[in-house]
């Protein structure tokens, strides 16, 4: 399977990297992660060059790390500050560096060509950076399902009638219509507006709302692999519309999407609400209800991966909800040609 490379895919929440090797695989990569002393995350390929064991199975010494089976040591750079028993470096002593970026607790890491690594394609969300609204990460979920298959289910707000009727939608929602366009950025959006209805479950828990209400819907993907969810509710009396929605209860939950291999992904999560800001519990709270809908997510993904691995004769039925997640596979494979047809000229340029 192909991925994209030329983009910024999260490694990790900041606290997940320390004096200690990590050992991550993404993209079907092997890398180990270590924080510098001077607390700068690293990223090295994780083969030493010589035997092939992985770096992670060996030592930090200072900044640089040692391969555990001859000692022959690698900066953070990637190149090799020592061979034991010898004065010169071999040219091939040597082992990729990946650069990383670090902001709001999170840590990025470019899978692809150096000199294309822009700090400034980094996703940002100004509500992270606000007073008026508080972030919270959530636990990573691990899936047995191929990225593509987690991102549809992040381009689709028709789900949430059946797949979680008990946090997240509700019988009301079943039929309405639902919107999804590309913008001139790329970035696919699908959305949909349930007019007074009662609250989903979520919203019983989280505010006191008396009657019915008005709520919005709209799951942002960042192609490839950034999706927010952009929902609330808000009284009906109200009359909100999407410009005033920061007037109501108002949740962003975003979705990094960082695929493993061709069968694994690994979600990290977090939400971003304008309500209880002080409220150090709620976060959690949040956290107990979120997880009730993604273990739901869970048992679907998993099980269309295992059919999506047998032997089929019909092509899958597509029907008009099905919108969002085509624009956005039609843009995946978009940019994967993008970047082999470069790589291609970059090929016949050099020969």
């Amino acid at each position: 399977m192909e991925f994209i490379q030329n983009s910024w895919y999260v490694a990790g929440w900041s606290k997940e990297f320390s004096r200690e090797l990590t050992k991550m695989t993404i993209l079907g990569e092997n890398i180990v992660f270590y924080r510098t002393e001077a607390g700068a995350v690293a990223a090295l390929e994780d083969r030493c060059p010589h035997k092939l064991l992985p770096l992670s199975e060996g030592r930090l010494i200072g900044d640089d790390v040692q391969c555990g089976y001859h000692g022959v040591t690698f900066g953070c750079d990637g190149n090799c500050v020592r061979v034991p028993g010898q004065s010169v470096v071999p040219k091939s002593a040597y082992v990729r560096s990946f650069p990383i970026f670090e902001r709001h607790n999170i840590v990025w890491v470019w899978m692809g060509d150096e000199d294309k690594a822009d700090e400034a394609l980094v996703f940002d969300l100004p509500e992270l950076s606000s007073p008026d609204y508080a972030p919270h990460q959530g636990n990573p979920l691990h899936y047995e399902s191929n990225y593509l298959n987690v991102a549809d289910n992040l381009c689709d707000p028709a789900h949430v009638s059946f797949v979680h009727p008990t946090t997240l939608g509700n019988p009301e929602m079943e039929d309405l219509p639902i919107e999804s366009e590309i913008n001139d950025d790329g970035v696919v959006i699908t959305s949909r507006w349930t007019r007074d209805a009662p609250p989903v479950g979520i919203f019983q828990a989280l505010a006191n709302f008396k009657g019915n209400v008005d709520r919005w819907q709209y799951y942002i993907m960042t192609v490839p692999n950034v999706a927010v969810i952009d929902f609330g509710s808000a009284d009906v009396s109200e009359n909100i519309t999407y410009e005033r929605r920061a007037e109501g209860v108002h949740i962003y939950a975003i979705h990094f999407l960082t695929p493993v291999d061709e069968y694994r992904t690994i979600d990290r999560w977090m939400h971003v609400r304008n309500f209880a800001l002080d409220d150090k519990a709620i976060g959690g709270n949040m956290n107990d209800l979120f997880n009730v809908a993604f273990a739901e997510d869970k048992v679907i993904l998993e099980a269309i991966q295992v059919e999506e691995r047998r032997p089929s004769t019909r092509r899958p039925l597509r029907i008009a909800i099905d919108k969002g997640s085509n624009l956005y596979r039609r843009r995946i494979d978009e940019l994967i040609k993008l970047e082999r047809s470069t790589e291609d000229k970059n090929l016949t340029a050099t020969n």
